[in-house]
């Protein structure tokens, strides 16, 4: 009897585990995330190589800017073709962003778009105003599905959480 329910309780907690744990939170479909560039003999496990203006760099897998720092954005059409995207952070991460870039003078940074780097610019003066450009390497499909997560800039109201 008391194996029969153990195995009762063990099958009804792993039906159950998953939902426990997502918490009822739905997964991002769209990012958008910002890399700082460090040395090549940091942790491997935690940087990736990546072409930046014609030369293998180093930048950090964590992002220093991420989807949840971002109050809106702004696609344009881009010269290259595609489309590119003005970002505007919130407070928090608008200061980040400036302590960063105060501090990392003279190295790049990349933006990557569900999970693609896109663009890349080298840092050479303090950001203080919490707008950042990306400015080519986005495309429609980007777009689209950052439609579902974030608002436009200018865009009345806030997203509806589905």
């Amino acid at each position: 009897m008391n194996r029969r329910f153990a195995a009762f309780l063990m099958l009804a907690f792993l039906a159950l585990a998953p939902s426990a744990f997502a918490s009822g939170k739905k997964e991002s479909k769209a990012s958008i995330t910002f890399h700082m560039e460090t040395e090549a003999t940091d942790n491997p496990k935690m940087i990736f190589p990546q072409l930046a203006n014609g030369q293998q760099r180093y930048f950090r897998r964590m992002p220093e800017i991420g989807t949840k720092d971002i109050v809106s954005f702004s696609p344009f059409p881009s010269e290259a073709g595609d489309y590119g995207v003005v970002v505007r952070l919130k407070s928090n991460a608008a200061a980040r962003l400036s302590a960063i870039t105060n501090a990392n003078q003279g190295k790049w940074m990349i933006s990557q778009v569900n999970g693609n780097v896109v663009n890349g610019f080298l840092i050479d003066k303090q950001v203080d105003d919490g707008v950042v450009v990306i400015w080519q390497g986005v495309t429609l499909a980007d777009i689209t599905l950052l439609d579902e997560e974030l608002p436009r800039t200018g865009a009345n109201g806030k997203k509806k959480k589905k």
